[in-house]
């Protein structure tokens, strides 16, 4: 009996240590997941945003405006606002993980 009771505490110690270790693995590979899908989500929106500044760039060119006050300011504009949103985004996202870590901690 007393065998049995030793083995059972023994595999009950093991098995939270594997559980932590589990979670741990899991913890990480889950911020290096949303690690790279951020850096896939900001590259997609630079690439969208330089599109579209440079086809405002061309519509001022076809226009013949492309050197004129209110182009260089418009298209400053633009460029501002894609900063903008990008640096909104990347907030929210950390906010948004912030709140998932939180409820998986609580509901863990």
């Amino acid at each position: 009996m007393k065998k049995t009771v030793f083995a059972l505490s023994a595999l009950l110690l093991t098995s939270s240590a594997f559980a932590d270790t589990v979670t741990h693995d899991t913890d990480e590979t889950v911020a290096t997941a949303h690690k790279n899908e951020h850096t896939a989500k900001e590259k997609l929106h630079q690439a969208q945003h330089k599109g579209e500044q440079m086809k405002q760039k061309a519509g001022h060119a076809k226009e013949g405006k492309s050197n004129s006050t209110g182009s260089k300011i418009s298209e400053g504009s633009k460029k501002a606002w894609d900063s903008t949103k990008e640096g909104s985004e990347k907030v929210w996202d950390k906010t948004k993980e912030g709140t998932e870590d939180l409820k998986n901690k609580v509901t863990n």
